[in-house]
């Protein structure tokens, strides 16, 4: 029963002993992917190519919003005064406005994420090759981009942003 503790003790060493001691000279990195995605330039210019396709879309939904709001408002206000027949048409018609509009919303947003997750698709490519790059030419043997915590020793994000900037 008192060998009992002492070989679990040397099983565990056993087992964790080679794992151990090849931990301590790995070269660990790490890259924050919600930085490079805000922050790099290739994700800036993808997030203003997406503007430019899609502000007059977004601009239109937001003039169409507005004459609803108006019509919607306008309809409230008369509704009291209105004739039975013309209360109805206008009902219908601002309930076909807003069909429509929130079908042009959706179709919008459809749109917009199918493009951002292709630019931004793009972007981590990029990112990826210059992350290996950086890894191969400073020897590491670890690049990890999720993690709980992450010491500022370790992370790597300042110098891929850079190689992306210089357009590495």
């Amino acid at each position: 029963m008192k060998l009992w503790p002492q070989l679990l003790t040397i099983c565990a060493l056993g087992v964790l002993g080679p794992s151990a001691s090849a931990q301590e000279g790995a070269k660990i990195g790490f890259v924050s992917t919600e930085r490079v995605l805000r922050e790099s330039v290739p994700a800036k210019a993808a997030q203003q190519k997406l503007e430019g396709e899609f502000g007059r879309r977004e601009k239109e939904l937001q003039d169409m919003a507005a004459r609803i709001k108006t019509l919607g408002e306008r309809l409230d206000r008369d509704a009291v005064v209105m004739a039975e027949a013309e209360r109805s048409r206008r009902q219908r018609e601002f309930s076909d406005m807003d069909k429509d509009f929130q079908r042009k919303q959706r179709e919008f947003r459809e749109d917009l994420n199918q493009r951002r997750n292709e630019e931004l698709g793009q972007v981590v490519e990029r990112a990826n090759r210059v992350i290996r790059q950086i890894a191969e030419q400073e020897k590491y043997d670890f690049v990890l981009q999720e993690a709980v915590y992450a010491s500022s020793r370790v992370d790597i994000t300042d110098k891929v942003l850079r190689a992306l900037a210089s357009g590495k």
